[in-house]
């Protein structure tokens, strides 16, 4: 395993990585844990998004963190309002694996004044400052390895982090024992712009380093027009679905992953929390055993 501060901080040199635990194993637990930052490095072309890295309550192990899962989040930040204290928990999903020893990444957009705690920990939270993290078995998702060959994957803004986290699960190199019956992904990544994308630099390395298996697309819905930015353009809709994603008609070797904002959930599958698949992807035929909504 790498040590403390091994793997890359850089986006285009971090390798997918297959090291999977089982649930139950994570350093973190339903008890609030403080850990450091050990380190903030922008990333991306907007200056807005950066990888931080934390520390764990154990330094001498990995974080245990089952695939795919999410941790959460929470500070003590002031109202800028009232100036009352109170507490902002949000869920966050790490990027980086198993394989890391006594620390984790996480990819965070710094939102401004619409993200409240992203903007604490990207621009106030000191290096060796400390913020609270926790791990409930709710935030569990979909584990892995996968065992369906085809998997299409549909995100939007941060909604893009949880399908790293799985994309490490099918790409990455591991013990025979974890590795997924995948043989293709394709990813539809929905942002407004060039700027706002997020690990981009690091899933078009992936997709050309496994271009047999791994299909990436962007879909910018507000880049200028006479900029240099050549892929899709607009929504994800039907016909990028049609385009790009495996049929609903591959019947049990298929399935989808859903992630964004509620909006995206709202048109393309219906709600998170309804196991009812309705919207474009209920219109092409797509069953509910088909669709995964994180």
């Amino acid at each position: 395993m790498t040590k403390l501060t091994d793997y890359p901080m850089t986006l285009t040199e971090r390798p997918p990585i297959c090291n999977l635990t089982p649930p139950g194993v994570c350093q973190f637990t339903p008890t609030w844990a403080d850990v450091p930052l050990l380190d903030r490095v922008p990333c991306g072309t907007g200056g807005t998004s950066f990888i931080l890295r934390f520390g764990l309550p154990d330094t001498t192990k990995p974080m245990g963190l089952t695939t795919c899962a999410c941790l959460l989040a929470a500070a003590e930040l002031e109202n800028s309002g009232n100036g009352e204290k109170m507490d902002v928990i949000r869920p966050y999903t790490p990027i980086s694996t198993n394989h890391e020893v006594g620390c984790f990444d996480l990819l965070v957009k710094d939102y401004g004044e619409n993200g409240w705690l992203s903007s604490y920990m990207c621009q106030d939270l000191p290096i060796g400052g400390t913020i609270k993290f926790k791990h409930i078995e709710f935030n569990v998702k979909i584990p892995a390895p996968f065992t369906h060959k085809k998997i299409g994957m549909i995100a939007g803004g941060t909604g893009i982090t949880p399908m790293i986290q799985a994309l490490h699960a099918i790409l990455g190199k591991g013990e025979e024992s974890q590795q997924s019956k995948t043989e293709e992904v394709s990813l539809l990544y929905g942002s407004r712009n060039a700027d706002d994308i997020l690990g981009g630099e690091m899933l078009q390395k992936w997709a050309e380093d496994n271009g047999e298996k791994f299909n990436y697309v962007d879909v910018l819905s507000n880049e200028p027009e006479d900029s240099s930015y050549k892929g899709e353009r607009g929504f994800i809709d039907k016909e990028k679905i049609q385009k790009y994603l495996p049929p609903a008609s591959d019947g049990e070797d298929v399935i989808i992953f859903v992630c964004g904002p509620p909006i995206m959930y709202e048109l393309l599958c219906g709600p998170r929390n309804e196991p009812e698949v309705k919207g474009i992807l209920g219109e092409l035929g797509y069953s509910s055993s088909q669709v995964f909504k994180f």
